[in-house]
């Protein structure tokens, strides 16, 4: 049995970037544990609907993913780059040493999203082998909306170099999806549900 590790910045990056793997992982007997990186507030302008439905939402998703346990550091959204990067990392490491992950699921480092760019780097922090020995793995997913947005560069490409078939939970991947409502986008936009079955079949492909 494996220890499975998403990190997510916001609530839905973990299904968008590797939600059919986390339900293979979680049907091939391993745990799994998602760490949710940034929280909405009233702080930062967000109302108290929107707050209550986001917390429902999240544990609508946890339940339907079993997972063994999420860790939120409600840290603000849109604003990592205000905290200390030592107070991000620190929160991080915490979890890493509680779980002593096998694998770990990241964002993609050049994601166009600071936010996402600061979590790589933060967490990647917490991945030295003389420090957290169990680890084995770390993948960078593909969040689109994200991923492909950013700096036609060669040092941003995202190369993907390895592949999960999950054709026997794509459409679990789906349904879980569809419960964050306000991040599904209509046809032809990058989080519409067509958008992301079409890059599920050419990254399958």
């Amino acid at each position: 049995m494996k220890n499975i590790l998403v990190v997510a910045v916001h609530p839905d990056d973990e299904t968008l970037m590797c939600g059919g793997t986390l339900l293979k992982h979680k049907a091939d007997g391993n745990q799994i544990f998602w760490l949710i990186i940034t929280n909405i507030d009233t702080k930062n302008g967000f109302n108290d609907e929107l707050i209550e439905k986001r917390q429902k939402e999240i544990e609508k998703v946890a339940e339907l993913y079993r997972f063994t346990k999420i860790f939120k550091l409600d840290f603000p959204t849109t604003k990592l780059d205000s905290i200390p990067f030592g107070d991000l990392v620190k929160s991080i490491s915490n979890v890493i040493t509680e779980i002593k992950p096998n694998i770990i699921y990241l964002p993609n480092r050049s994601d166009v999203h600071t936010d996402h760019a600061i979590t790589f780097k933060a967490t990647f922090s917490c991945t030295k082998n003389f420090r957290y020995p169990f680890i084995e793995r770390i993948l960078m997913g593909e969040t689109v909306s994200e991923t492909e947005f950013a700096p036609a560069l060669n040092e941003n490409a995202f190369l993907p170099n390895v592949f999960i078939d999950i054709s026997d939970f794509f459409d679990e991947k789906i349904k879980i999806l569809n419960n964050f409502e306000s991040e599904i986008m209509s046809e032809n936009y990058p989080r519409s549900l067509k958008t992301i079955e079409s890059l599920a079949i050419w990254r399958g492909s």
